[in-house]
């Protein structure tokens, strides 16, 4: 899946902007047990990337649990990299 966000912030907006998202949709997609790479490039050349291992073994949670922002969210933010990566 590709996903391409266009938008009318600036250059710095976009350097402030991206860590936040990138935090955002990591805390959210941490919780699921599936492999991802989420890279943000900005309209600056600075690259954020934050990457998620699939789990070893299947959890046995209620659907909707996966998707329980209150019980995972500390725990998401955890692992979150929002320093720029390297190319």
């Amino acid at each position: 899946m590709e996903i391409r966000f266009i938008s009318s912030l600036t250059a710095e907006d976009e350097n402030l902007f991206a860590p936040a998202l990138l935090k955002a949709v990591g805390a959210l997609l941490d919780q699921l047990p599936i492999a991802y790479t989420i890279r943000i490039e900005t309209t600056g050349s600075q690259v954020f990337q934050h990457s998620h291992a699939a789990a070893g073994e299947p959890t046995h949670h209620v659907a909707a649990d996966a998707f329980d922002l209150r019980a995972g969210l500390a725990r998401g933010l955890a692992h979150h990299d929002a320093r720029p990566a390297h190319t």
